[in-house]
């Protein structure tokens, strides 16, 4: 199968995704504007009560998609796996990757935990990048080092969901063991992987401009018809500002920056929502392609995990666990 044809064919995963996303961004906005609305008519505090609103709101979704958007991602992941090694997959493919997920749901729960040996290595990487790049370059270096780390992350994001697909595909292993094994499968072909790089942040960014900034414009136009709300909000920030003895920058006095701050992050959290759900998956089916193709034919030595041990103390911390 092609990555055009797996995408399509695992599309409702994305689908089902999206949807719950954008409820829970709605009820996140409701709350939001809730808290503002009440606690400002109540003792003229609506900046309180809007951190209140999101804060709430933010705990009730993070909650909730703990429990209910697992299914989404990892279903999605397996039925990627099954399709780039098998060639194929079943008629609905939404039912078999849930009955493959609650099958391994015990495996998979732990790879969430075990991913973190990923991350640490990766995290360690990233510090000594910066920490070289500041002592060469100063306050330079340092941002250059921290851009790299960000990329970095990007990175850690994708191979945590490839090594998904390999604890799936791995079913003769604990979650902890595939997850190592598929850590080592990743730096020993790294270079073949790193290919992938230019898809990953070449679409990304483009889908960032594009999306998101389409829906930054939409949204500043139609915030800019609650002239009365934003200006309520600077004014509660004008006093909090001068309550704190903070120094709030001039640029926070126009309602109407408010408004263009406040379309930006609407814009930047939609753009999340829908790179997230329906682009960054067609991405991802080509880097898991590579990365099975990779792992199958890696042929994983004793002296792969010492040299990862030795770059990662919870690497080595879990390996000794295994063994």
């Amino acid at each position: 199968m092609s990555n055009k044809e797996i995408y399509k064919k695992t599309l409702t995963f994305s689908l089902r995704r999206f949807i719950f996303n954008t409820c829970c961004l709605l009820l996140v906005g409701a709350l939001s504007v809730f808290g503002f609305l009440l606690v400002d008519k109540m003792f003229d505090k609506g900046l309180i009560g809007l951190a209140i609103g999101i804060l709430f709101g933010i705990i009730i979704v993070a909650v909730v998609a703990h429990f209910f958007s697992y299914i989404y991602k990892a279903g999605h992941i397996v039925m990627m796996m099954k399709a780039v090694t098998e060639g194929t997959l079943p008629d609905d493919v939404y039912h078999e990757g849930k009955r493959l997920v609650k099958e391994r749901f015990t495996t998979v729960a732990l790879y969430y935990a075990a991913t973190r040996v990923i991350k640490a290595i990766f995290n360690e990487i990233g510090s000594l990048i910066t920490r070289g790049a500041e002592a060469i370059g100063g306050d330079t270096g340092n941002a250059i080092g921290n851009a790299i780390s960000i990329g970095i992350n990007v990175v850690v994001g994708f191979l945590c969901d490839c090594c998904l697909g390999w604890v799936f595909y791995r079913k003769d292993k604990g979650a902890v063991k595939a997850t190592l094994e598929g850590g080592v499968i990743f730096f020993k072909n790294g270079k073949a992987l790193l290919r992938n790089l230019g898809r990953i942040f070449g679409m990304g960014i483009a889908s960032l401009l594009m999306i998101g900034g389409a829906f930054t414009g939409v949204f500043f136009l139609i915030f800019n018809n609650f002239g009365d709300a934003f200006t309520s909000l600077r004014d509660e920030i004008m006093e909090a500002g001068v309550r704190n003895s903070w120094d709030i920058p001039a640029f926070f006095n126009n309602p109407t920056n408010l408004a263009l701050i406040a379309a930006a992050i609407v814009g930047l959290i939609l753009w999340a929502i829908i790179h997230g759900t329906f682009i960054r998956p067609f991405i991802l089916v080509g880097v898991i392609r590579n990365y099975m193709e990779a792992g199958i034919k890696s042929n994983v030595l004793a002296e792969d995990y010492s040299t990862l041990e030795k770059k990662s103390k919870k690497f080595a911390k879990y390996m000794e666990k295994e063994n």
